[in-house]
């Protein structure tokens, strides 16, 4: 079995197949490719390899002193190659019964709804040169929940006005749609029809369909994550706040006042765009001061 041949298809599957997310795949491709590399370290091959081989390399990363959370990672990437070469190559799956080691549940950091409006009267006094941009991707990535990844790749054509709606391309290519505010739709709307018109190339070739678009080197292309990140923190810096922001910390600040103000978890997994409800649930312990106030409030007997 040529070993670079078979990781090669094994790329093309995640890609093809599995239509991994592009940050699942490259972490997938350097876990498979770390395991390969030790095992012909370890004078071993794909097609005989054996349980010791798996206990060898879990032993080799616990020397690494990784994080439990990478571990899994590792693990989840060796489950998946072992299934793929049991069914495309029929070599014995030896992964199959690798124990994740246990990871401690983190508490998404948040914050809180006055600290969300101080940032907003911020960009809404913004006179940079970009404000009107920067403003409608503000509103709509906090509005909507998404990821930042989801947001820089929009396309004009996403946003339904006429239903106020934006078509979301989430991981693994899956398609959801997330309705937005009244009053996000008309941010975005005041963008598209002056900002974004007038930054266009007047070639038609050179056009770009991305919504929210950035310069590099005479080309307009979308914005990317960690330009979006600069302006973020440039803003938040505005408020005086000392807490650290990120384009997830939105996320997690979205996914927690929705809950608050009464969402229930399945909405909020469609609106997250999450598999799995299981991932939702960890907001519940979020607010568990909100809760107690609810209760102590509502409940008869407290």
């Amino acid at each position: 079995m040529n070993t670079q041949h078979v990781f090669t298809q094994f790329q093309a599957y995640l890609l093809t197949e599995k239509r991994v997310a592009h940050n699942t795949f490259e972490a997938y491709r350097r876990d498979i490719g770390q395991f390969i590399d030790f095992l012909t370290r370890e004078n071993g091959s794909l097609d005989d390899s054996t349980g010791s081989h798996i206990k060898l390399f879990l032993a080799y990363l616990h020397e690494l002193k990784l994080s439990a959370s990478t571990v899994v990672r590792k693990i989840s990437a060796l489950r998946v190659f072992f299934v793929y070469l049991a069914e495309r190559f029929d070599v014995k799956n030896v992964a199959i019964a690798i124990l994740f080691p246990k990871v401690e549940k983190k508490l998404p950091h948040y914050l809180s709804e006055q600290e969300i409006k101080a940032l907003f009267q911020v960009v809404d006094t913004d006179a940079s040169l970009h404000a009107v941009r920067n403003r409608a991707m503000l509103y709509l990535l906090y509005a909507t929940g998404m990821r930042i990844s989801e947001l820089i790749k929009l396309s004009v054509s996403d946003i339904h006005y006429d239903t106020a709606f934006v078509a979301v391309q989430g991981k693994g290519g899956k398609q959801r749609h997330i309705p937005i505010p009244e009053s996000v739709v008309q941010i975005v709307q005041e963008y598209t029809q002056h900002e974004h018109r007038v930054i266009q190339p007047k070639q038609t070739k050179n056009r770009t369909h991305y919504l929210f678009t950035i310069q590099y080197a005479h080309k307009v292309t979308h914005m990317s994550r960690q330009s979006f990140w600069t302006i973020l923190k440039a803003l938040w810096k505005k408020t005086g706040s000392k807490k650290t922001i990120s384009p997830h910390k939105l996320r997690h600040s979205f996914a927690t006042h929705m809950l608050k103000n009464g969402a229930d978890l399945r909405s909020l997994q469609l609106l997250l765009g999450h598999e799995n409800l299981s991932t939702v649930q960890i907001y519940t312990h979020v607010e568990i001061s909100y809760l107690r106030k609810v209760y102590d409030k509502k409940h008869s007997r407290s």
